[in-house]
């Protein structure tokens, strides 16, 4: 990345990319307070060169938005959230999966606010939106299940909550294995829902 600064210049698209890109690898590293300066500065460059609206522009408004949900700054990454949602579903429709994911996104924020029932409203929309354009066993569909089934165990609504992990369970089996990391997290969630419910 230095070398190509050096070449390119501090804003060209492809450096701004590959800055961002470090951001990320540093959050995903568990390095929130190194990543958060690189995802601002990208953001902040892009935003000047491309505009709000560009497609990089959104992409790293989500990186830092969901940065600042894992640093706890929640009313911060809550804007960035509406912002690319509002891009996406003006540029893009209700139903493409990016508009999806930046409902998703939105919706666990909020929970993590303890605004449950805005973030039950845009998780159904995130789910049905799934369901219709990817099907009922896709990956990003039995994410959406099992966290609309959070979202009712959060409100203490478990009889809500149990088909929605039960199908999450499954389809995960059918389309991941049983081994995969998110269908042993579904089943975990399952049976500590069928533990508080008194079923075990």
């Amino acid at each position: 990345m230095e070398g190509s600064r050096r070449t390119l210049g501090d804003t060209h698209p492809s450096i701004l990319t590959m800055i961002n890109n470090l951001g990320v690898l540093l959050q995903a590293q568990g390095h929130l307070n190194e990543a958060e300066p690189l995802c601002r500065e990208a953001l902040d460059a892009q935003r000047r060169i491309l505009g709000d609206t560009h497609p990089s522009t959104i992409c790293s408004i989500n990186n830092l938005g969901r940065l600042l949900q894992a640093q706890g700054k929640l009313r911060e990454a809550e804007s960035l959230f509406r912002k690319a949602l509002e891009v996406r579903r003006r540029a893009l429709g209700d139903t493409h999966p990016d508009t999806l994911t930046s409902i998703n996104n939105l919706a666990m924020l909020l929970q993590d606010q303890g605004k449950l029932n805005e973030a039950v409203t845009l998780m159904k929309e995130a789910l049905e939106g799934r369901r219709c354009t990817l099907g009922d066993t896709h990956p990003s569909t039995l994410v959406s299940i099992n966290n609309l089934g959070l979202l009712f165990k959060a409100q203490g609504k478990l009889n809500e909550a149990e088909p929605l992990f039960r199908e999450a369970v499954s389809g995960a089996k059918k389309t991941l294995g049983d081994a995969h990391p998110k269908t042993v997290r579904y089943q975990k969630n399952f049976d500590l829902l069928v533990q508080k419910m008194g079923k075990a």
